[in-house]
């Protein structure tokens, strides 16, 4: 498109929230029109706040994925769950993502009822809606518009795109009049050598959901640009037992190359440049109480 002028503008940022796995990175891509935050059916795949930038005509709108809310245990759970409230301080909307087919529990009474509290406009997404009779649908929206008046409500299927464009569209309109803070052709903030680790754990989550405990984590170790403009990237795999190192190498090494085959086609469609990437598997049991690696993610190391 073409650039309008200042005077036509309008940039405002859209906090995604919701519970694991309602499909909060899935909607992020589709609204993007590509991949900026990694998709996995393993509970609390998002770790930090991800930023997709998308164009609505003459409207920059800034969606920030946050990770899913639920009741924190651990270190990492609890400052997951603080950077997903904290994303919601600046932005001009709050959206809350269901998933239609899981309908609402507890853990969506809690988020109501912080909700409650946020002054920003508030919209209420039901997700997946394919897989869900439209009564009971219906039905859904008007009993959490009960427990909480939402500005607006949109029925959706991230997955299948239906919906998603409408969405977007009204989004649009909720945003201030202002000069945009991104390019026109920049669709995330996240430096590639961090989106380039987000998409090999994906990828290991993708091959060894079962096996793995969620417990893992990707540094990007090495990025190296060449003279034939490609690019060397050395990345470590971080589990917490050698059982673990096992599983992620595989037999005879396959799994490994399997994750380092499907991440470097990924990686090179995002960098828009050619990749040659290494991976190496290391055990570090205390990798996710390392103040240093929540700094990497864009975390607030909690104390206790």
């Amino acid at each position: 498109m073409i650039n309008p002028p200042d005077a036509e503008k309008a940039c405002g940022f859209v906090a995604l929230i919701g519970q694991p796995n309602a499909g909060k990175s899935t909607l992020i891509n589709r609204l993007v029109g590509t991949k900026v935050s990694i998709v996995s059916r393993k509970v609390q795949t998002t770790r930090s706040i991800v930023r997709g930038i998308a164009l609505e005509g003459p409207v920059q709108i800034i969606f920030l994925d946050t990770p899913g809310i639920f009741t924190p245990k651990r270190r990492l759970d609890r400052a997951m769950v603080g950077a997903a409230w904290s994303s919601t301080g600046d932005a001009d909307v709050v959206a809350l993502l269901i998933d239609a087919q899981k309908g609402a529990d507890a853990e969506t009474e809690a988020i109501l009822a912080k909700l409650a509290h946020i002054t920003a406009q508030k919209f209420l997404i039901l997700n997946k809606i394919d897989r869900i009779e439209s009564g009971n649908l219906l039905t859904l929206a008007a009993e959490l518009n009960r427990r909480l008046p939402f500005a607006q409500t949109f029925m959706i299927s991230a997955l299948r795109g239906h919906g998603v464009e409408k969405l977007k569209e009204e989004l649009g309109k909720h945003m201030p009049k202002g000069p945009w803070l991104y390019p026109e052709d920049q669709i995330s903030d996240m430096p590639l050598r961090l989106l380039a680790a987000e998409i090999t754990r994906e990828k290991i989550f993708e091959r060894v959901h079962d096996e793995l405990p969620y417990a893992s984590t990707v540094e990007t170790e090495l990025w190296k640009e060449l003279k034939d403009q490609s690019v060397r990237i050395e990345q470590t795999i971080f589990v917490k037992r050698e059982a673990h190192k096992k599983i992620v190498i595989g037999e005879g090494g396959r799994t490994l190359k399997s994750i380092s085959m499907a991440a470097r086609k990924d990686i090179e469609e995002a960098a828009d440049q050619k990749v040659h990437l290494f991976l190496f598997v290391k055990v570090r049991e205390n990798w996710s109480d390392d103040p240093q690696h929540y700094r990497e993610m864009g975390l607030e190391f909690p104390r206790e």
